[in-house]
């Protein structure tokens, strides 16, 4: 059993956040002494690991306690998350610096601002975030596909994928058409039907994921033809607003 002091000589973690994550349930000792001392176990450390992954990745502290308090939660499976997102993490901030030092040996602005674009890497956490904290949406969809056999749950996703080959047939269509927006407020409903309440913003949350360039943008592209994800998007972000 280590001492808050051992605690924060160990991880670089001040005894004043150590108390903070005491005070709000995102840290609790194992023991506290009569004397009042706080003492933390092997576990504790192994949470505070986790705690402090999160908040490389700037995750908030209350959203952080959802996830750790999770019944879901698979310490193994969200590392690898982490990972992921520390390597995209570290990519754009490559191309950052990358990008300022092309500026410094120019002399010059550049006005190209993509390389401060976090689209992917804020899709794959909003994807992260509603694995790890069972938002409502979560939960709702574990409701409804509970009981369900694999056949059906096929059977419901093949459904989906036939709206995004769908969409995929008209690619080459305006993504504000009549014909796409159409399609896009079906997709918006089926999800609701079969998984969880789509609202604007789900949808919009959705459509970032739907180009993340993960096994979902290579699904759908599959399903629709390539560029169909990325068609997908642009017609989700237009019937959005």
């Amino acid at each position: 059993m280590k001492t808050v002091k051992d605690v924060s000589r160990l991880t670089g973690v001040s005894v004043r956040t150590l108390h903070h994550y005491d005070a709000i349930g995102l840290l609790k000792p194992t023991r506290v002494t009569e004397a009042g001392y706080r003492l933390y176990d092997d576990a504790a450390l192994r949470r505070l690991q986790n705690i402090l992954f999160f908040r490389e990745l700037q995750f908030p502290l209350k959203q952080i306690r959802e996830f750790l308090d999770s019944p879901g939660f698979d310490p193994m499976d969200a590392l690898s998350q982490q990972i992921a997102l520390l390597e995209m993490q570290r990519q754009r901030l490559d191309t950052l610096i990358s990008h300022a030092r092309q500026i410094q040996k120019a002399g010059v602005m550049d006005m190209n601002f993509k390389p401060f674009d976090k689209t992917q890497m804020d899709a794959y956490a909003a994807q992260a975030k509603a694995k790890w904290g069972k938002t409502d949406a979560y939960r709702e969809y574990e409701e409804k596909t509970a009981g369900q056999s694999a056949a059906q749950i096929r059977s419901t996703g093949d459904a989906l994928m036939d709206i995004f080959a769908q969409l995929g047939a008209i690619r080459q269509f305006s993504p504000a058409s009549a014909e796409a927006q159409a399609l896009v407020a079906k997709l918006q409903d089926f999800i609701s039907d079969h998984y969880y309440t789509c609202t604007k913003q789900i949808l919009r949350d959705l459509g970032q994921m739907y180009i993340a360039g993960d096994a979902m943008t290579e699904n759908i592209d599959r399903a629709g033809g390539a560029g169909t994800a990325d068609f997908t998007h642009r017609a989700i972000e237009i019937y959005c607003k």
